[in-house]
């Protein structure tokens, strides 16, 4: 048993390598692998009592190997028998099970399910969210991230009819199985357990943890999705009640006219002044104006939600509008469809989540109806910045530009609740938002005469070779780079840094994310600047070409680049942001000699250049700077006035 043990251990190690990997399988080590886990699991148990921890270890490193293995991705998923899932989700399913094994196990499923729609459906059999609560609930943040992951999975891979959410529905989810999904992220009871076990644990939030909330959100929003690009069919009686409800609530307490002869004119007569006050921009068919896709239905899904769940306020913003002079009047249902789309623009719904992206929401987590409310919030902040501004229909688009700056600039800030975002909005009244406006203004104020702009042709050489500089110096401090691939973002790390005489880039791969630089000679490969025949990005990397699921996510094809030398050889990069692919390219551009193009550069370049031409200005304060220079004197009748040094 010490020596199986021993064997694996290195077996684990050695994984990594993708050489060794090929041969390893073209021994049919997989199989191998498979039927230890399948049959063996057993005969370790039997052991286990007078074995606990060599059992524990054995079984660790025999999934730890097979991850490794699968991850180069030589083996197709789909080969894997129903046994061999079963075992890996019984590890999933045991109350107590080494973390480490639960940890393997997780990711196991979670590549399955992404890489093989059969395996999906075997897998969302398995697994129950009863069985995944515990370990939400737990303590290691590891293993929360991998069970959010596995739910990530699921979700993505779900057909579309079990993604429809009934967010009203009391269901208890506990026995509810990973195959419907109408019952996973709408639920009160998961949301509550992530939004308190994860989300407001007394711990930071890890990236990788923050990533897979950003996934969730991503995905619990793109259930909207279906709604957003559904027109509404005039036709349709049950959605023509819908604007029917929203006239009625608003306009209850004026009286109806009798069912007599000519009241079906004035009833129709009615109902185009309502909608009128309503703000839709077809008075007599308002169902016209959900045609437009997106936002199509779920703007008129967020009306009536705000009508009913905010019926004091639905009455007060129309109520309000509708006592005017028309052409001050906001119109509440023209607005709330603009706002709609806007929103949906902003939390980008029907896109696929990013694999590089952080940016989760904690307040998105805090509520059943989070959207709705987040849209509740700002209609209300639309009618507010609209009386601000004084404005009249000609300036509705500017109002919403004003609104969709004051939504950016509130999430920016990460409230942690709908009522700290609403408390967020309150201070940043139009006003406010014209002082940010003015200040930055004034910040990037750029000088257009010709004597500024000389003096900026002067310095610019010297401000270039400042950021070359600054750019090399983090390319000698080096950057840790997660690997990608087209299967599922991997918890693997790898580091690349310049040596300090500018000559070698030293690289190797990493076992966690370092804390700080990582010395030269803890780093395996090399390679000589000098061999560097040129820098590629974008859909031009080699790896952008071969992995078509990688090139078609945008983000990520935007942070690649590849360096190429020699013959058909290239290292490989994906940034782990905008800042750092920026600084990356820009800085090897520099060391083949070539102008660094990125947008951090010209930002740079126009920040140091306005920071040092005010510098230079500061003593010519309230002095007019002419256009152009004076004109030079004629040449005098002599030049008797020169001195005679003799």
């Amino acid at each position: 048993m010490d020596a199986k043990l021993e064997a694996l251990k290195d077996l684990a190690s050695l994984s990594r390598d993708v050489t060794f990997a090929q041969e390893f399988i073209n021994l049919d080590g997989i199989s191998l692998l498979t039927q230890m886990v399948e049959s063996g699991t057993e005969r370790y148990q039997k052991l286990q009592k007078i074995m606990k921890p060599c059992f524990g270890d054995m079984l660790s490193f025999t999934l730890t190997a097979f991850v490794e293995l699968m991850d180069h991705g030589i083996v197709s998923w789909d080969t894997f028998s129903v046994a061999f899932i079963k075992k890996i989700a019984s590890f999933v399913n045991k109350s107590a099970i080494d973390i480490s094994i639960l940890q393997r196990s997780l990711a196991i499923l979670e590549s399955m399910v992404l890489n093989s729609h059969d395996l999906y459906q075997k897998v969302a059999q398995e697994i129950t969210i009863g069985q995944l609560i515990p370990h939400l609930q737990g303590s290691d943040q590891e293993i929360q991230t991998y069970t959010i992951a596995v739910i990530n999975a699921l979700f993505l891979k779900a057909p579309d009819e079990r993604r429809q959410v009934d967010v009203e529905s009391n269901v208890d989810i506990l026995d509810c199985p990973l195959t419907e999904m109408a019952n996973i992220l709408a639920q009160k009871q998961l949301r509550s357990i992530i939004l308190t076990h994860v989300i407001r644990a007394q711990r930071a939030i890890n990236n990788e943890m923050a990533h897979q909330l950003y996934v969730l959100q991503v995905l619990t929003f793109n259930l909207l999705e279906d709604r957003m690009m559904t027109k509404m069919d005039p036709q349709d009686q049950a959605q023509r009640d819908i604007i029917f409800e929203l006239r009625r609530i608003a306009f209850d307490a004026e009286s109806e006219p009798n069912n007599s002869s000519g009241s079906m004119e004035k009833r129709k007569s009615m109902y185009t002044r309502d909608y009128k006050k309503l703000g839709f921009i077809n008075h007599v068919n308002p169902a016209m104006d959900f045609t437009q896709t997106p936002p199509g239905m779920l703007a008129l899904d967020n009306m009536l939600y705000f009508a009913k769940h905010h019926q004091d306020a639905y009455i007060r913003i129309v109520l309000e509008n509708s006592s005017r002079e028309d052409k001050h009047e906001c119109p509440f249902g023209r607005s709330s469809i603009e706002l709609t789309k806007m929103l949906c623009e902003i939390l980008k719904v029907g896109e696929l989540p990013s694999e590089t992206c952080n940016d989760f929401h904690p307040m998105f987590f805090t509520h059943d109806r989070s959207f709705e409310e987040f849209f509740c919030i700002c209609i209300q902040l639309l009618n507010k910045t609209w009386k601000e501004m004084r404005a009249t229909s000609e300036d509705f688009n500017k109002v919403m530009q004003v609104v969709k700056e004051q939504v950016m600039r509130a999430l920016t800030t990460k409230p942690s609740s709908l009522d700290q975002f609403k408390s967020k909005l309150q201070n940043l009244s139009y006003t406010e938002i014209l002082k940010i406006r003015q200040s930055e203004r004034m910040n990037q104020e750029d000088f257009q005469s010709r004597p500024i702009l000389e003096l900026k042709e002067k310095i610019q050489p010297e401000i270039l070779e400042l950021i070359k500089q600054q750019r090399l110096n983090r390319l000698v401090e080096g950057t840790c780079f997660r690997k990608l691939n087209a299967r599922r973002r991997q918890d693997k790390f790898w580091y690349c840094r310049l040596s300090p005489n500018h000559k070698v880039l030293h690289y190797g791969d990493l076992e966690e994310s370092p804390q700080g630089e990582v010395p030269h000679d803890s780093l395996q490969d090399k390679l000589p600047v000098a061999d560097i025949k040129a820098v590629v990005t974008g859909k031009d990397c080699p790896h952008m070409k071969e992995k078509g699921a990688l090139k078609q996510n945008k983000e990520v094809l935007e942070l690649a680049f590849s360096i190429l030398y020699d013959s058909n050889c290239q290292l490989n990069f994906i940034a782990p942001d905008k800042h750092e692919y920026c600084i990356w390219t820009d800085g090897l551009n520099a060391l083949l000699g070539k102008d660094m193009m990125s947008d951090l550069t010209r930002n740079d370049l126009d920040t140091l250049l306005s920071m040092e031409i005010k510098l230079r200005l500061l003593d010519l304060e309230n002095i007019q700077i002419p256009d152009a220079p004076p004109p030079i004197p004629k040449e005098p009748s002599n030049y008797d006035f020169v001195y005679d040094c003799n």
